[in-house]
C-alpha cells in the first residue's frame, strides 16, 4: 500500500473526512514523527509502536572498491521502530 492507497483507504472508512482532509492528517502525523525523533523524543502508539532515534556509533570498515584500504564509517543518527504488542500478535496470528 503506498500513500494514495492509505488516503483513499481513510477516505472511504472514517465518515466526512475527504481526500484533502486525510492527506492532510497522514501528512502532519509523517512530520510530527519525523520533528520528535529528529529532537530525540520517542513517538509510542499504544499497542502498534514506537518510533525512536539511536545513534549508529563511527566503526572501521573496508573499501568496496579496494579491499586493502581501511576506511572510517562516521557515527550517524538513524530511525528505529519498535513494534507493540497488538501488532506482535497480529503477525503472529494470534488475534
Amino acid at each position: 500500500m503506498n500513500k494514495a492507497q492509505l488516503i483513499e483507504k481513510i477516505h472511504n472508512q472514517v465518515e466526512g473526512v475527504s481526500k484533502k482532509q486525510a492527506e492532510k492528517m497522514i501528512n502532519t502525523l509523517t512530520d510530527t514523527i519525523i520533528e520528535e525523533i529528529k529532537n530525540d523524543r520517542q513517538v509510542t502508539i499504544a499497542g502498534f509502536g514506537t518510533w525512536l532515534s539511536r545513534v549508529r556509533y563511527a566503526r572501521g570498515g573496508v573499501n568496496p572498491q579496494k579491499p586493502n584500504e581501511k576506511i572510517t564509517i562516521p557515527e550517524v543518527k538513524v530511525a528505529k521502530f519498535k513494534t507493540g504488542y497488538k501488532l506482535k500478535q497480529a503477525l503472529k496470528g494470534n488475534r
